[in-house]
């Protein structure tokens, strides 16, 4: 198992996210991309102190940018956990 800090890179706000935090008590985060769901889980409540009861994944590719002249580029993939925690717990974020 890897060390927690090597799972969760940053906590992702957004405005679906704040939607989800507050409805349906999920949390949204940037994660390794390497890092499976059990990792995920086992990262998050031993993090916070808190129950999860479900991680959700997506990956997402890298999209090819251009500024003004013909240099190309790539923005870097990465992946996002969703996490669902048990009712009353709730992370404090910020």
């Amino acid at each position: 198992m890897r060390d927690i800090y090597q799972v969760i890179d940053t906590v992702r706000m957004s405005e679906k996210a704040s939607l989800l935090q507050e409805q349906e008590n999920t949390y949204t985060f940037k994660v390794n991309r390497s890092a499976n769901k059990i990792e995920i889980k086992k990262a998050v409540e031993k993090h916070f102190k808190v129950k999860v009861l479900d991680v959700r994944t997506c990956n997402y590719a890298g999209k090819s940018k251009r500024k003004r002249r013909a240099d190309a580029g790539r923005t870097s993939a990465w992946k996002k956990a969703i996490v669902r925690l048990k009712d009353g717990d709730s992370l404090d974020l910020f």
